[in-house]
């Protein structure tokens, strides 16, 4: 019985030691939850670090730091001077990268996080418009925790399949694979509210152009497949008989939620080359204005294939942007590769072809059901 009371105190005097070791850990460092990256003066690089440091009493507030140098490993040894605390990337869940510094190319970062042994592939990246140390130093007075705030912002419009995800394994996986491209999020200051305002365009690392934050659906759509995910969209009026509405217009805004889709993608003509792109997709209507009696299955049958049209020209449209762009970012380089054997394929060869690359888009789209109650 002595035995056993003495493994108990032993047990619990452990549990009391290793509890103030922690507490005296958590007091001496400072936790990097976000950096952002800038062009500093003479192309050397400028980071902005938000850290969240817990005092005594183990509450914790949040400080920005910032710090120039020639290297990015160079600032964070800077930062730390400027620190009470050491500061420790193992919980960093994001990081930014300003406009004029993400057009000079991000590679070497990308490259630089990949290879740090404290960084999580889980981190999100994004494209800040303008300085990113200006987004992180302004002083929103409903937002806390400015990194906290922007991770879950980008966690959660990338779960409900609103925006392309941008994990640092993603982007790593996009940048060194030839014939695919990387695409970020971009965030931009809105008064004194932080959005997601597009979709960055990458051609070997370098930003080369941007689509809206609409248009990040049919990136998606091109890229993924959906499970969740939801569309506003709008079709011409002169699509469907004007005898299907209630009061007849130009226009008609819809608005779907779930979305599940399918998509086979086919190389027709490696010499072009040129790709027959099929997309089947499923969903519920939510709304759409004019009304329109979806009950009736001419209606229906009718509406599917304006839908399926409109997105077809959307998916179109979307890949004539990243054309003139030069930024594959859907892939079609990467799927080319796996299919034309003995290609050789490299990044210079593949965007020789892309430019001229012909998509044939296709889209079945059918409705499940409208609203809820059905």
């Amino acid at each position: 019985m002595k035995k056993y009371r003495s493994y108990i105190l032993y047990l619990l005097l452990l549990i009391s030691l290793v509890g103030c070791a922690e507490k005296k850990l958590l007091e001496k460092v400072g936790l990097t939850t976000l950096i952002g990256y800038d062009l500093g003066n003479e192309d050397n690089v400028k980071t902005t670090a938000v850290v969240r440091q817990v005092n005594t009493e183990f509450q914790s507030q949040v400080a920005i730091i910032t710090s120039e140098n020639e290297t990015s490993q160079g600032t964070r040894t800077k930062i730390n001077r400027r620190s009470s605390k050491k500061i420790m990337a193992g919980q960093l869940r994001g990081v930014l990268f300003g406009e004029e510094l993400a057009r000079k190319g991000v590679g070497h970062y990308v490259d630089t996080l990949l290879k740090h042994s404290e960084m999580s592939g889980s981190v999100l990246l994004a494209v800040v418009e303008g300085q990113s140390k200006s987004l992180l130093e302004f002083e929103y007075p409903d937002i806390d925790d400015i990194g906290d705030h922007i991770y879950k912002l980008l966690e959660q419009n990338i779960k409900g399949e609103q925006m392309i995800s941008s994990t640092l394994h993603e982007v790593g996986h996009d940048y060194y694979s030839p014939g695919r491209d990387i695409a970020m999020p971009i965030l931009k200051k809105d008064k004194e509210l932080i959005e997601i305002s597009g979709v960055a365009l990458f051609k070997n690392g370098e930003m080369v152009g941007k689509l809206s934050a609409k248009d990040s659906f049919y990136v998606k759509l091109i890229r993924d497949n959906y499970n969740t995910g939801k569309l506003e969209m709008m079709i011409k009026g002169d699509e469907l008989p004007s005898s299907l509405m209630k009061n007849p217009s130009d226009r008609i805004d819809l608005v779907f939620d779930p979305i599940k889709t399918k998509k086979e993608l086919k190389l027709v003509n490696q010499a072009t080359p040129e790709f027959d792109l099929q997309i089947n997709v499923k969903a519920r209507l939510m709304e759409i204005k004019p009304y329109i009696d979806v009950g009736k299955p001419k209606n229906v049958a009718k509406l599917e294939k304006a839908i399926g049209k409109s997105l077809s020209e959307e998916l179109s449209r979307v890949i004539a942007l990243s054309q003139e762009a030069d930024s594959d970012v859907f892939g079609f380089g990467e799927y080319y590769r796996s299919t034309v054997r003995h290609s050789d394929l490299t990044q210079e060869k593949w965007h020789g072809l892309y430019k001229e690359m012909k998509v044939n888009v296709h889209v079945d789209f059918t409705l499940l059901r409208s609203g809820i109650m059905e």
